[in-house]
Parts: structure tokens; sequence; C-alpha cells
């Protein structure tokens, strides 16, 4: 079990890496390291499936650059492999008078992120793309798209093993270490001088190591002697699902107006690809890192959160908004109203509770979210030796093969393939 590079998480971002890698190496081996059975379980299989454009992203930040460039390499990839999606198009839509100026002011940033055919329509073009959407302006984005990421990590790792990859499953990191010359005197030793240790005691050695860990970022870097900062707090979003009698009443995405002084996007309507629309996520903090359920609980995971100073730096600077989130995490009628600012035909007898995905929020020591997408590695033997990619946030999976792209150069930088 020696590999050049051992890429640990088989995530979207993990997998399209470790695709991109291979690919460019085809003389060195390469392995992919997941702590559970199946692939892209997490994250890259709890998401609303949206292909996004790169609207909101701040001009010149890698979010928007990745996302452009992403967004038209998974459409290219797609059509490629044969993976159905659909441009179903998205609306942001604005109910509100003084959400204006913020609309016009993301149509803007649109343009300079050269995100293609975006216009502003008024009340009546909502109504000839959402007949059932009511709003004072919106700003249409006709080529933004849903797909099943799950089927797309999936073909990732098929292009990985077809190119010599090797994935090993229930394959949980709990360390990493120098191999000891002394110990093998062999040269696997000396060629391959990294251990890398599961849960049940056994290793693979390897040159090099990239962590694609998402919920765990934190700390695998720790693990591996490197900085635990930005920590990862986790915040669980519970959508609801229309009942598929009520699926006419949505066509495409309809999202609000985001909000500056609050993190996440809002409550919004997204089509799926078997034909269901979800309806949020709401975004409240998680009690456990993979937590999908409201009562789930892990007692490490509750502490790293509450005793990390930044998060309550960020509940305090937020604590109405947080509040308001826990409201409607209970109450469906609360979660309904925010819906029937854009649809005012749904009723809370038309929604069911649905699934529920947990986002891996990377938050700095001063409370801040970090916003955009972070890459570090160490020093001394190991640390040298690993790039860690610390924060992917949305929009990761529209933006994976771009982003991978980006790690096989960093990685041919710094380890000198």
């Amino acid at each position: 079990s020696t590999f050049d590079v051992a890429v640990v998480g088989a995530g979207i971002v993990g997998l399209a890496s470790a695709r991109e890698l291979v690919l460019r190496h085809p003389s060195l081996s390469f392995a992919v390291l997941e702590k559970e059975q199946e692939l892209a379980p997490h994250q890259s299989g709890h998401n609303s499936g949206v292909i996004h454009s790169g609207i909101y992203y701040t001009p010149g930040s890698l979010k928007a650059k990745l996302c452009v460039q992403g967004a038209a390499l998974c459409y290219e990839y797609c059509d490629q492999k044969g993976i159905p999606y659909k441009q179903c198009g998205k609306l942001i839509v604005a109910v509100e008078q003084d959400e204006i100026p913020r609309l016009k002011a993301l149509y803007e940033r649109g343009l300079q992120n050269n995100v293609r055919g975006l216009k502003l329509i008024g009340a009546k073009e909502i109504q000839a793309k959402e007949p059932f959407c009511r709003g004072l302006m919106a700003l249409d984005s006709p080529y933004t798209g849903i797909v099943d990421y799950k089927q797309v990590a999936q073909s990732y790792a098929e292009d990985f093993k077809e190119a010599g990859g090797t994935i090993l499953t229930d394959f949980e990191v709990t360390g990493m270490e120098m191999a000891k010359e002394s110990s093998s005197g062999s040269e696997d030793g000396l060629k391959y001088p990294v251990i890398v240790r599961n849960s049940k005691g056994e290793e693979i050695y390897c040159r090099h190591i990239v962590t694609c860990a998402g919920l765990y970022s934190d700390r695998l870097s720790e693990i591996s002697g490197c900085s635990p900062e930005p920590r990862i707090v986790p915040f669980r979003g519970d959508y609801l699902v229309l009942k598929p009698e009520k699926c006419y009443m949505v066509k495409g995405n309809i999202y609000p107006v985001p909000n500056p002084r609050f993190p996440f996007l809002g409550f919004h309507f997204t089509p799926r690809m078997d034909g269901s629309i979800w309806l949020g996520p709401n975004a409240v903090l998680a009690f456990k890192r993979e937590g999908y359920k409201l009562y789930d609980f892990s007692t490490t995971d509750f502490f790293d959160a509450v005793l990390y100073s930044g998060l309550w730096k960020l509940v305090l600077r937020n604590l109405s908004y947080g509040l308001n989130e826990m409201y409607r995490a209970f109450f469906l009628s609360a979660q309904v109203k925010q819906l029937q600012k854009f649809i005012p035909e749904v009723t809370v007898n038309d929604v069911l509770r649905g699934p529920s995905g947990v986002r891996a929020q990377a938050l700095d020591s001063d409370g801040n979210l970090v916003d955009d997408f972070v890459f570090d590695g160490g020093t001394g033997d190991i640390g040298s030796r690993i790039l860690h990619v610390r924060n992917a946030p949305s929009p990761a999976a529209t933006s994976s093969l771009a982003i991978a792209e980006m790690i096989a150069d960093e990685v041919k930088r710094r380890f000198e393939l």
C-alpha cells in the first residue's frame, strides 16, 4: 500500500482533485481515502443540487472566478458523460422596495464576474417566467441549472479508477507520521516516508497528502501538526418539500435578495432532478458535525463548537437572526410565512418536512465567516508534504472541476511532481 499522493476525503472536491491529478500524472500512483463505506455521503450528497452561475461573490475572489469557470466545466462534463441536468434558470426576486438597490448591486456584481445572460426584469416578466411568483423586480439568471451532484461525484470516481487510481473506503484517517528509516530499512521506507493510519490500525505509505475533508478539515489539519485555524463550525440546513400535487407552482429556482447583514442566502425554492421542489434551507447550529436530524448530538462536536470564542462573537453579532432561525426550525408555519412573500398561494398544508444537510462553515477567532476558499500546508517534515483544503464553501460542487485544476497546479508547485 504505497502511493505517490493520498487524497483524504471522497466528497466531490476530493474526487475531482484526485481525478485531475491522475490524468495529469499518469505515471504516478494515487489513492483516495474515505472514512465512510460510500462515496460523497455528506455535503456532496446533501446539497440542493444547484449549478450556480457566480452572481453573489466578491469580484476578483476565488469564489467568483472558480464558480463561473466551474459552471461552464460542469455543463461540459455532464454533456460528455451523458449526466442529466436542467438549465432551468433562477430568479432573485425583490418583494420590498428597499431590496431593489441591493438587487441592482447584485446585477452589477454579476456583470463584473462575467456571468452570462443576466438581466433585470419587472413584475410582468417575473409572472411570465414564474406564474405564481410575486415580486417588484428580479434578477434573471438563465444559465443557473440543477444536477444530481452525487451522480457527478460517482462519475469522477469512475474516471479516477479507470485512469489507475485506488479508492479505499471505510478508511478513517486518525494519524499521520513520518516513517523512521531504521524501522524498515527498505527502499520503500525512504521513497514513501509518510505513514497514514486509520481507526482500525491499518496503514498506507505515501509521499504526499492532499486533504479535502469538509466537516473534518480542521481536525485533520491538527492531526498533521498544522494550524487548527480556521475552525469548522457545523450549521444544519433543514428543507421542506412541496407536496407532489403542488409542484406545478414552481418552474425554476426562486431566491430572495440576500441581506448583507446576515451570513446565509435565505429561504428559496429549488427544483430537483427527480421533479420534487425543495424549500429552504434554514441555518441553525448543528450539535453534531454529521447530524442531519434535529436531535442529533455529539458531545465532542458540541463542546468543540461552544467553547470556541469565534462562535460566540458570531452569535452575539447575529443574535436576532439566529433566534429566528431556531424558531423557524421548529414551526412549519414560520417557514411557510417566508415562502408566501414570493408565492402567496403556498400554505402549511402544501409542505412536508424534507431532508437536511450540514454545512462545514469555517470561522476565524474573531467570529468572521471565512467566505473564500482557503488552502494551506505546514512546516516540518509532515507539514511540508501536505496540502490542506481548509475551506471549500458553496459553490464548491459547482466549482469542483475548476477547484481541482487549481489544486493540481498547487500540488505540482509545492511537491514538484
